[in-house]
């Protein structure tokens, strides 16, 4: 990278375990929560924010020059899942999902959103991951696809 290049690209990224399974008990998401930070520190990536529910995860990070978001999707679900099945964390395999949402936060919305990822547990007490989702989805203009294999 060029010593003249200058990059500040937001995104709020939401991933989900298989089939939106409850699978991460609580001492087990702060562990990969505290694991993914670390992770990412490793990777050069500034993760400012991330939360591990039971069941799905959101993160707010500063897109690195280098990756693009499905990389960075790839390294982040990847590497995560295979350390939670390493540490055996959950009982079986743990997997994720298919899919993520990737979405785009202004520099003036970055403290509210990463206020919003650190009060998931009072969000999900009133939403589900799906309708949360389905929010985001349509907030950005985006067409909700509800699918079979998720």
């Amino acid at each position: 990278m060029s010593l003249h290049s200058y990059s500040r690209l937001w995104v709020h990224l939401i991933w989900a375990t298989l089939n939106r399974e409850p699978m991460l008990s609580k001492p087990a998401a702060v562990k990969a929560s505290a694991w993914l930070t670390e992770y990412a520190n490793e990777k050069k990536f500034y993760l400012k924010i991330n939360y591990f529910n039971a069941d799905h995860v959101h993160a707010l990070i500063d897109m690195p020059t280098s990756q693009c978001v499905e990389d960075v999707m790839q390294l982040f679900k990847g590497a995560s899942s295979h350390w939670i099945n390493e540490q055996k964390l959950v009982p079986g395999r743990f997997s994720w999902g298919r899919g993520y949402g990737a979405f785009s936060v202004s520099e003036s919305g970055v403290d509210k959103v990463a206020a919003y990822i650190a009060n998931q547990e009072e969000h999900h007490r009133e939403r589900s991951f799906t309708d949360e989702m389905k929010l985001f989805v349509e907030r950005y203009g985006l067409e909700w696809r509800d699918e079979e294999n998720r």
